[in-house]
C-alpha cells in the first residue's frame, strides 16, 4: 500500500483505492471531482458534506491575499506544504475550533491530497509533511501554562461524576488523544478484575497483556469500525498497547459498575449517561467536560487559546512533558503517544513487558489522593 493510500491520522485513505497508474481528467473543480468520487464510492451525504466544507475552507483560504506565510498559490493543486501549513495555523487560531476539530480538518485535507496525487491530478501531497510535523509536535511554547502533578491531583480529586472522571484520568494516564479516547470499545480494554456482565479485551494484542489499552490505527471518521460508523479518527501511525495502573484500572471499574447499556453493538467504552443516554461520547462532549472543570479551576477561558486553557489537548502535553522528564527516555514516550514509525514501534512491541510497561508503571504519577 502507497503512502497515498493511507493518511498519517491512521486511517484509509478517503476513498480507498483508486486504479494502479490511473491519470483523472479533473477538468475543472479539483475540489468537486473528489466530492463527485466519493459519492461513486459510496460514502454518506454527510461525510461529503463535512469534505466540502473543509475544502471549500481551504480554497477560500488560498485565494485570501492576506492568508499569511503560504507558498503564494490559488488553487489547490498548486498549493505547498507552506500553505497547508499556514491553513492549520490559521485554523488553530479560530477560537470556535477545538484542538480536535483543527486535526480532522487537517485529516480531511490530507486524505484530499493523498486521493487526488493518487490518481494522477496531483503531483505531488504536500500534506504529507504538515502531518508529520503535527505528528512529532511537542509545544515548546514557554508561555504554555504548566502544571504540576501536586496541582493536578487536587484538579482530579474534585472531579465526582464516574464518567467524567474516568475521562479525565484516562486520558491524563495514557496521553491519547481525545478522538482516540472516543473510540474505545469494550474489546480494547483488559482488567485483572473480571466484572459480571462484561467481557471486554477480547483483540488478540491484549493477549498475555492484562490491564492494558489497545489503541488502534485504523478508525477513521465517517467510516464504519467495528460495526459503527465514527465520529472521530484516531492519529495513530500504529496501533499501541497502554499499560493500565492501578490507579486508571480503579476508576475504568467505577465507571464499568454504572455505564449504562451501549446502544452500539460496538460496546462503547464510554457512553452517555444523560443526553444521548448509552450512546459513543463524541470528542465536543469530552471537549466540554473537560471546559467545565477547568473553567471552575480557572484554568479556561474562552478566547485565551491552547497555550492558555486546559483542555483535552492540554492533558496529552502533560503527560509527554511529565512522563518525559521522569523517564528521561523519549522512545518509550513516543511509542505510548503512538508517534514512532515501524523499525521503533517494533522494538517495544517485542519486548513489552520490560520496554514499555515496566518503565511506564516505575515512572508514571500518581493522580489520587
Amino acid at each position: 500500500m502507497s503512502g497515498g493510500e493511507r493518511d498519517r491520522a491512521g486511517g484509509e485513505s478517503a476513498l480507498g483505492d483508486a486504479a494502479p497508474g490511473a491519470t483523472a481528467d479533473v477538468g475543472g473543480d479539483p475540489i468537486d471531482y473528489f466530492l463527485q468520487d466519493m459519492e461513486l464510492h459510496g460514502k454518506s451525504d454527510r461525510t461529503r458534506a463535512e469534505y466540502g466544507r473543509v475544502l471549500r475552507r481551504f480554497a477560500a483560504f488560498l485565494r485570501d491575499p492576506d492568508r499569511g506565510p503560504g507558498g503564494g498559490a490559488a488553487d489547490p493543486g498548486e498549493a505547498s506544504h507552506r500553505d497547508c501549513m499556514a491553513f492549520v495555523h490559521a485554523l488553530r487560531r479560530d477560537p470556535e475550533l477545538a484542538e480536535s476539530t483543527t486535526a480532522t480538518y487537517a485529516a480531511y485535507l490530507h486524505r484530499f491530497f493523498a486521493y487526488m496525487t493518487q490518481v494522477g491530478a496531483f503531483d505531488a501531497n504536500p500534506m504529507t509533511l504538515v502531518m508529520e510535523e503535527l505528528d512529532e509536535r511537542i509545544d515548546p511554547d514557554p508561555t504554555r501554562r504548566e502544571i504540576s502533578v501536586p496541582r493536578m491531583r487536587e484538579f482530579v480529586a474534585e472531579i465526582d461524576h464516574p464518567l467524567e472522571r474516568a475521562l479525565v484520568i484516562t486520558l491524563l494516564k495514557t496521553g491519547m488523544r481525545v478522538g482516540e479516547l472516543c473510540n474505545l470499545d469494550l474489546r480494547d480494554l483488559t482488567l485483572d478484575r473480571r466484572l459480571p456482565g462484561y467481557d471486554p479485551g477480547d483483540r488478540a494484542q491484549l493477549d498475555g497483556r492484562p490491564d492494558s489499552l489497545y489503541v488502534a490505527s485504523e478508525p477513521a471518521v465517517g467510516e464504519p469500525y467495528n460495526g459503527e460508523e465514527r465520529t472521530a479518527s484516531n492519529k495513530r501511525k500504529r496501533g499501541t498497547v497502554i499499560p493500565v495502573d492501578g490507579e486508571l484500572a480503579e476508576t475504568l471499574v467505577r465507571w464499568l459498575v454504572v455505564r449504562p447499556d451501549a446502544v452500539s453493538p460496538a460496546e462503547p467504552l464510554f457512553v452517555g449517561t444523560a443526553s444521548g443516554w448509552g450512546e459513543r461520547l463524541t470528542p465536543e462532549q469530552v471537549g466540554r467536560v473537560v471546559r467545565e472543570h477547568a473553567a471552575r479551576a480557572g484554568w479556561y477561558e474562552r478566547g485565551a487559546g491552547a497555550t492558555g486553557n486546559v483542555t483535552p489537548h492540554y492533558f496529552r502535553h502533560f503527560f509527554t512533558t511529565h512522563l518525559r522528564d521522569r523517564t528521561g527516555d523519549r522512545g518509550v514516550v513516543k511509542y505510548l503517544r503512538g508517534d514512532v514509525a515501524d523499525d521503533i514501534i517494533d522494538t517495544y512491541t517485542h519486548n513489552w513487558g520490560d520496554n514499555v510497561r515496566e518503565t511506564y508503571e516505575r515512572h508514571v504519577y500518581s493522580l489520587l489522593e
